[in-house]
């Protein structure tokens, strides 16, 4: 099934990222979803060559039996990325335009920390892109913004509330939450008040002046302890001035306090986007939200706060994946964008079920997991896929020469900065060594009872001995397949071979899948698991801080929920010095955070910063053609 009639023609030497974006006209939105099925009232159209999906699609389609479902991780990456985006879509193109299968690829939507800061953008790269790639890279269809102004209305009836608390005697603040109609006099609770009643065992539809002078003041006063708030305000920039901050100095403000802001794709309802299944799942995990503890200990949610039904609406149309394209034509579902060494670092479930219906049993849904096999795609298993309750059929891991290299014993890769000459000639023995990193990988996804195909992602210096090792050293580890590449330079047709060694794994006889650990541990006995059996720790201690919040979060019921690591992308330890594949080190927890149970190992940054020389510096109009330069 391919979408579009005319080949696509590449050029050597490779030109940039945005110069082949540009040189390729898009296939008109109208056009693209009619040749895919969709009927008029499934599609919402912002401009020509974007769209959103509408979720009633699933309605039509629930009958329908699933596709392939793949996903595709990689090795530990060095700070310049090892090409996951690029090998999902040359193998999206590989498959819809040189084999004719039924395709849609699954990525998160990028945020604009890295866009202007040093990494770039995330529509892939030379001839195995997402375009409109501008608009990927940027504003897209403003899920970005709506999930962070929820976000901040969430942080801003938080610090309300404690201001309002502070002013007022319970019967003051009682009569003005729940004032009286006009009409009768009968005092009105809001739809979502009567969950909180429900939370304190009162009735729901009890008439207000009913209520005791007890329950009054168990309902209206929250008593937040400012200690234990989790929500921060966010922003979609790297800004590191905004990690620690003071709020309340205005004139008017009763209680300054110490805070922050978090980048928007690391909030929890950038997560919960992900997750959602549908509008009313989307509500109910939106109020579920934990945002701080009582000073008795009782854990505070958004619907406590009275505002999940608001965040709701301003997300509604963000539950909605956007559909684009690849540059050969295939489909495109692009969809929230939670960090992966902070949150889960996936693209959204409802995205995967519209693709995976869509496909058909012919054809195959390609998904993208943050980072490393020890990050996005421990969490792809343990939280995604128990969330959606699918499971993939084969994992596919990228590796690249460069990155082995590193792991091999290489100097520092440093974004910015010329490579070392061992970087760019031909040092097998060095990449031997570094297939260390790789054979852990391998072993860790075989874990879950998944077929591994190796994709050694091909860069224009490495050498055919060189992929041969890396090629030789997967199989050795378990392994079912490794190829080489070159959809960067080929586009799809760079990565048939891919397209066919993953074709093969996926009608292997199934296996079962199986998760890492069961939820009903304890909180450290997941953690545990995690970082002993992924990372290859020894042991794993806790600062006191990190004892006392799990301590509490237990006593709050939330033991039962799974583990969302935030650790870095640089090291399959917490350590990003560790390189290759070390073993008997011993894990530091120094916080946990709630909405996952979020355990935050050594210095993890939820806030970005940019670099001396940001991207920003490249990125500019021009102004004779309209077009946008300098984007990556």
């Amino acid at each position: 099934m391919a979408y579009r009639d005319d080949d696509l023609v590449c050029a050597w030497p490779v030109p940039s990222d945005l110069d082949i974006a540009q040189s390729i006209a898009p296939i008109p939105m109208q056009e693209l979803s009619a040749k895919m099925g969709l009927a008029q009232e499934e599609i919402h159209y912002y401009g020509r060559y974007k769209a959103k999906v509408d979720l009633c699609v699933l309605d039509r389609l629930k009958d329908a039996p699933n596709g392939k479902y793949v996903v595709v991780t990689g090795v530990t990456p060095t700070p310049l990325g090892e090409g996951k985006t690029t090998t999902t879509v040359g193998l999206s193109q590989a498959f819809g335009k040189h084999l004719g299968c039924p395709v849609f690829t699954c990525v998160r939507q990028p945020s604009m920390g890295p866009t202007f800061g040093m990494k770039g953008g995330a529509a892939g790269g030379g001839y195995s892109q997402i375009i409109p790639m501008e608009e990927f890279n940027l504003h897209l269809t403003g899920d970005l913004h709506a999930v962070a102004i929820a976000n901040n209305l969430l942080a801003a009836a938080i610090d309300t509330r404690m201001f309002h608390e502070s002013t007022q005697k319970d019967e003051a603040l009682f009569d003005r939450l729940v004032p009286r109609d006009s009409a009768g006099g009968k005092r009105r609770f809001a739809p979502v008040m009567k969950k909180r009643l429900a939370k304190l065992g009162i009735d729901p539809e009890i008439d207000g002046d009913s209520l005791t002078a007890e329950q009054k003041g168990a309902f209206a006063r929250l008593d937040i302890d400012p200690d234990t708030i989790i929500t921060r305000r966010v922003v979609d920039v790297n800004d590191r001035a905004l990690r620690g901050i003071t709020i309340g100095k205005g004139e008017n403000e009763k209680a300054p306090r110490e805070t922050g802001f978090d980048i928007a794709v690391a909030s929890e309802a950038m997560a919960i986007l992900a997750l959602a299944q549908d509008l009313p799942d989307l509500r109910d995990r939106l109020g579920r939200a934990v945002v701080a503890s009582s000073k008795n200990g009782d854990a505070i949610t958004a619907d406590d706060l009275g505002v999940g039904g608001a965040m709701t609406v301003l997300m509604k149309d963000a539950l909605m994946p956007t559909l684009l394209q690849t540059l050969e034509g295939t489909p495109v579902f692009v969809h929230a964008g939670p960090f992966a060494n902070i949150a889960h670092g996936n693209s959204s479930i409802v995205a995967d079920k519209v693709a995976l219906k869509m496909v058909g049993p012919e054809g195959f849904v390609i998904t993208e997991a943050g980072f490393g096999a020890d990050v996005g795609f421990e969490k792809f298993c343990d939280i995604k896929c128990r969330s959606s309750g699918l499971h993939p059929d084969c994992a596919v891991i990228v590796a690249t020469v460069r990155a082995l290299k590193l792991h091999g014993g290489g100097p520092p890769v440093i974004a910015g900065k010329p490579k070392a000459p061992c970087y760019t000639s031909e040092e097998v023995d060095l990449v031997e060594k570094g297939c260390c990193n790789l054979q852990v990988h391998v072993r860790n996804c075989r874990k879950y009872g998944l077929p591994v195909v190796v994709c050694v992602n091909r860069h224009p210096t490495d050498t055919a001995r060189e992929i041969d090792i890396v090629c030789q050293k997967a199989v050795e580890a378990g392994a079912n397949k490794a190829v080489c590449g070159e959809h960067w330079s080929s586009g799809g047709k760079g990565a048939v071979a891919l397209a066919e060694a993953v074709k093969e794994a996926c009608s292997l006889p199934e296996k079962a899948f199986s998760f890492l650990y069961p939820l009903d541990i304890s909180i450290k006995e997941k953690i545990s698991a995690i970082c002993v059996n992924i990372y290859g720790a020894k042991d794993v201690e806790y600062s006191d801080v990190a004892n006392a919040k799990v301590e509490r979060f237990e006593k709050q019921g939330f033991s039962g929920m799974p583990i969302c690591m935030a650790k870095t992308q640089y090291s399959l330890s917490h350590d990003a010095d560790l390189k290759g594949a070390p073993t008997g080190f011993t894990v530091l927890v120094k916080d946990v955070g709630a909405g996952f149970i979020y355990p935050l190992l050594g210095p993890i940054m939820t806030m970005p910063g940019l670099p001396t020389r940001p991207a920003f510096y490249d990125v500019d109009i021009d102004f004779s053609t309209g077009k946008i330069t300098g984007l990556f």
